[in-house]
């Protein structure tokens, strides 16, 4: 569903290399698990992803459309929540939804199903009269979490979901990110939270300087590492150098 081929991108006029030769396959049906340190390219890459940079090299393919060649039809088949969103802060919750609704032509009957069940889940009902400005950070983290996932998209993307949620929250999103999974869907998130990646994660993926040092399941993982370590174990290896 995700395929990154040889893509690199550079700052400050090549100075800076943020991704670096990048190789990455991401399939249907997959939560897949983006870590890496500071700085290590994390963002960048799910940026190029969406669309919203270039690569200097190389080629990203979301279900086998270049996003580059084909940027409207890969945006409709994805959704994205940066690591902090921006929204439309005049506008109240319900009339936020509205608009991403109609932007990714979510029909009427649905639209409002779906709003009503994750509003009830996410305990943000009684706050979508409100203007977003009035939201504390965990609300405004819901609210585009509902918006990524309103439309029911092929391919969700996530840069640190989890950060603000309260407990509750965060485990009805890791429910919402398997059952997606389990209907076809795609889901590509980065995370700090080792214990989260270890149990949700289908594969999971370690970029380091720029490039991807380790890839694969938990299993294949320990196996690289030749015992029976901790992600978090194995994370401080492949990022130490």
């Amino acid at each position: 569903m995700i395929e990154i081929r040889k893509v690199s991108k550079s700052y400050n006029k090549g100075v800076v290399k943020a991704v670096d030769g990048l190789d990455l396959t991401v399939n249907a049906g997959e939560i897949f698990g983006f870590l890496g340190p500071n700085g290590a390219g994390k963002t960048t890459t799910i940026k190029l992803i969406v669309g919203l940079l270039r690569p200097d090299a190389g080629t990203i393919l979301i279900n086998g459309v270049d996003n580059q060649t084909g940027p409207f039809r890969c945006k409709a088949m994805t959704t994205y929540v940066p690591d902090q969103p921006d929204v439309y802060e005049r506008l109240t919750g319900m009339e936020y939804l509205n608009f991403i609704g109609d932007v990714y032509g979510v029909a009427g009957t649905q639209r409002l199903e779906r709003i009503s069940r994750w509003a009830e889940t996410l305990e943000i009902a009684a706050n979508l009269a409100s203007p977003i400005q009035s939201y504390s950070h965990g609300m405004r983290q819901k609210i585009v979490l509902m918006a990524a996932l309103l439309p029911e998209p092929e391919v969700i993307v996530l840069d640190e979901p989890l950060v603000g949620l309260d407990p509750r929250a965060a485990h009805e999103l890791k429910k919402a990110m398997r059952e997606h999974c389990l209907r076809g869907g795609t889901l590509f998130f980065s995370t700090h939270i080792m214990e989260v990646a270890e149990k949700l994660c289908d594969r999971i993926g370690i970029i380091h300087r720029g490039k991807l040092v380790a890839s694969g399941t938990m299993p294949e993982l320990k196996a690289r590492a030749g015992s029976d370590q901790s992600l978090e174990n194995i994370f401080l290896e492949a990022t130490e150098k």
